[in-house]
């Protein structure tokens, strides 16, 4: 029954976009301007079963990214589930679904952590996020010009270029710990004196016996 009062009246609507000249058609669909090509087109949505899937509605654009974006943007292990790293073991939380989602806590070594991340880290060539369409790289900045144009939507202004970040932001965006600051007073600013460069060649140590 959802599924018919849906299809009944989303054609419902169209027809009344249609009749009002709101709907618009281009490139290959721009016959259907039409009204005896327009009912044609949709004589056979009338009769297909349609499926609909029910669901409650996000609270607002931002709760979809942030839903998305668990699962898009998401890594193996987030920094809230570590709960120690001491004398090489790491320890973290983890769900046993198995006994009613229950919050349990996992001692593992060090290398065997590690090994375990890198087994989520994707191979060379391989993308995590593709996209399709207007969106493709090959032809994203064309088609979304175009979209906007057809839109009636004022021309995207261009964005500043973003710098990369620092090692010393990352760390401070991951750790909350900055290192720009002084470990001893935590008043004073660190800054670079002098570079050491690296040797060519390692220098044997010499026997102090």
């Amino acid at each position: 029954m959802l599924s018919r009062l849906f299809r009944g009246l989303f054609l419902h609507h169209l027809e009344k976009a249609f009749a009002s000249g709101t709907l618009s058609f281009f490139a290959a669909q721009r016959h259907l301007h039409e009204p005896a090509a327009f009912r044609r087109h949709l004589a056979p949505a009338r009769d297909t079963e349609w499926v609909v899937y029910a669901k409650r509605p996000f609270a607002g654009p931002q709760q979809v990214l942030d839903y998305v974006g668990r699962y898009t943007h998401r890594i193996a292990i987030s920094n809230s589930r570590l709960l120690s790293v001491d004398n090489g073991k790491v320890q973290f939380r983890w769900k046993d679904y198995r006994h009613g989602s229950q919050q349990k806590a996992m001692i593992l070594d060090a290398d065997e952590f590690i090994r375990r991340f890198l087994i989520h880290v994707l191979p060379d060539g391989f993308q995590r996020i593709r996209y399709y369409g207007f969106l493709s790289n090959a032809h994203r900045s064309g088609k979304l010009a175009l979209c906007r144009e057809l839109l009636a939507m004022h021309p995207a202004a261009p964005s500043a270029p973003r710098l990369p970040m620092d090692y010393r932001d990352r760390h401070e965006t991951l750790t909350g710990v900055s290192l720009r600051i002084c470990p001893h007073c935590r008043l004073g600013s660190m800054h670079v004196v002098e570079v050491i460069p690296r040797p060519l060649v390692c220098q044997p140590a010499p026997d102090t016996s």
